[in-house]
């Protein structure tokens, strides 16, 4: 039996290994300066900036990493289609069921705690927070996982990469972190909470390229970027304090790198099955 060959990335060059500070440089420098122009009207006149004003900066934000994508792409001397190819690249139908994994681990986490410690743990059930997802999912996956974990990993192995992305990611995040989740502004829960949202992210993030590298497949990578925002959107308890919203981020971060630590174990730091010889 021929052993499943391995996904590759024919839009990457030995060089781009090599471009990935620059890409990470310029996506932070687009995103924070967009979200800096949006609140500047109310820093400017020592005004506290309001909920909507922190919410609004998400959108702008997103500018950074699908444009440096695009840009770092061409750069590399990669044809740009072939990077927006591999939103139609098809892959096994199975792997559609990876998309149940933010919804299924956030509503037992949430209702483990709602049984075991509080009802303010309840789960929302607002249905429509999955098309906040949208955006995000479709638009940050062309820099992150279009670009920079294939870059990233012609460096390093596959585990090691979608850690450090990971990691990134998160930080990417801090501009709008104070007005995420439902508890916001956070308050002197901020750290705990940004610890907490960073680990559950990094997790994420290993999930991410764990499909990606089985499938080589950017939109499978996309819809699961949805499904992991939309649900946090959704499901979010809409009664915790600052605090107890940081710990229940902290329990789902912990379901999650559990699964990691399985992937870890099955398919090793390339997240991917060894191939069979040939018999």
């Amino acid at each position: 039996m021929n052993p499943r060959p391995a996904v590759t990335d024919r839009t990457r060059t030995p060089a781009s290994g090599r471009k990935v500070p620059g890409y990470f440089a310029l996506t932070f420098a687009i995103s924070w300066s967009g979200a800096l122009v949006v609140v500047a009207p109310h820093l400017l006149h020592g005004q506290p900036v309001p909920k909507l004003a922190g919410i609004l900066m998400f959108p702008v934000m997103l500018l950074g990493p699908v444009f440096s994508g695009v840009l770092f792409s061409a750069i590399d001397g990669a044809a740009v289609r072939a990077l927006f190819r591999r939103i139609t690249l098809p892959f096994p139908p199975r792997w559609l069921t990876v998309l149940l994994v933010p919804p299924v681990l956030i509503a037992a986490v949430l209702g483990i705690l709602t049984l075991m410690i509080s009802r303010v743990y309840a789960p929302n059930n607002f249905v429509l927070g999955l098309s906040f997802g949208i955006a995000a999912g479709f638009l940050e996956e062309i820099g992150w996982t279009g670009y920079a974990f294939p870059a990233m990993k012609q460096r390093q192995n596959a585990f090691r990469a979608s850690i450090l992305l990971g990691i990134l990611w998160s930080l990417w995040h801090l501009p709008v972190i104070d007005y995420l989740g439902t508890a916001t502004p956070h308050g002197s829960a901020w750290t705990a909470y940004f610890l907490a949202f960073a680990a559950a992210m990094t997790a994420m993030r290993v999930i991410i390229c764990w499909a990606y590298a089985n499938t080589g497949s950017l939109l499978l990578a996309q819809l699961l970027h949805t499904v992991s925002t939309g649900s946090l959107v959704v499901f979010s308890p809409p009664r915790v304090g600052a605090t107890q919203e940081a710990g229940w981020y902290l329990a789902y971060a912990a379901a999650v790198w559990l699964l990691v630590l399985f992937l870890l174990r099955t398919f090793g730091v390339d997240l991917r099955p060894n191939p069979t010889p040939s018999q």
